[in-house]
């Protein structure tokens, strides 16, 4: 499907902001362009205006210090974070989890603030911020503003993100650094498919920590699990805090005992 509109790509974060601001109700930011472009191409949206992120300098960038921890710049994709020294050897479950992101090509352009601000309850890069204690740092014209990823997500494809703001950069703190952990993704198919469920674990300073993607209208952070606990009770804990739904890719049922054998497999694996 043929669809116009206009394109614009700011090289300054005041040109930007101001961009966003003028077009908040009638323009698009564009990331990484996985979902919105094929969501255009479908008749899904139909912006008047496209505004592209990715020519601001550094926003493709990726940082570490022990000040700010992991800074992930708003143009980063995920295969920049696999790429990249700090990420893998600091933080392996942020690179479990994008590394079942879709396929290869696909990681080429998808980025990491992309990912989570489309907000679907099967994103994967959601639950490794969600362990880790990771911050979202929206800008606008008004300013900046740091929200944990705990509070970022506000249902099936939504966030806290105002209109005329987007995700600047994403910030992993360094107090996380070293955390282990495992991913799990059920997939229809072996490759490149959407989660039918997914469950992360995380052990590290910040304790024992689950993240869980496709088991309710977000992705959910379980960090009431004790590493003392029995694994049936972890289980318990992991189900109490999810809702999921059946749907053509699964049943409720199915997820949730998907959900448990995961749960359990993981505190067998992870040490």
């Amino acid at each position: 499907m043929l669809y116009e509109f206009r394109y614009l790509a700011p090289r300054t974060k005041a040109e930007l902001a101001k961009v966003l601001a003028d077009h908040a109700e009638d323009g698009k930011y564009l990331a990484g362009g996985t979902d919105l472009l094929p969501n255009i191409r479908n008749g899904l949206m139909k912006p008047a205006w496209v505004i592209d992120g990715k020519k601001l300098a550094g926003a493709q960038d990726i940082a570490f210090s022990q000040a700010d921890g992991l800074v992930i710049g708003s143009a980063a994709t995920i295969n920049d974070v696999l790429r990249s020294k700090d990420a893998r050897e600091r933080y392996p479950v942020l690179c479990a989890c994008a590394h079942e992101l879709a396929s290869h090509q696909i990681r080429n352009r998808a980025t990491v603030a992309g990912n989570v601000v489309n907000a679907s309850p099967c994103s994967d890069m959601a639950p490794a911020l969600l362990c880790l204690g990771a911050s979202a740092v929206l800008s606008s014209a008004a300013g900046e503003r740091r929200v944990p990823f705990s509070e970022f997500f506000a249902g099936v494809k939504k966030t806290v993100l105002k209109p005329g703001e987007w995700l600047e950069r994403i910030e992993v703190p360094a107090a996380s650094a070293g955390a282990r952990g495992a991913y799990k993704k059920l997939k229809r198919i072996a490759g490149h498919d959407l989660g039918i469920v997914g469950v992360l674990m995380v052990k590290g300073p910040m304790g024992l920590r689950f993240g869980v993607s496709s088991a309710a209208p977000t992705p959910v952070l379980v960090p009431s699990v004790a590493e003392s606990d029995a694994p049936e009770a972890a289980v318990a804990e992991v189900l109490a805090a999810v809702s999921p739904i059946s749907d053509v890719r699964g049943s409720k049922e199915y997820r949730e005992h998907m959900i448990g054998v995961y749960v359990r497999r993981l505190l067998a694996e992870v040490k």
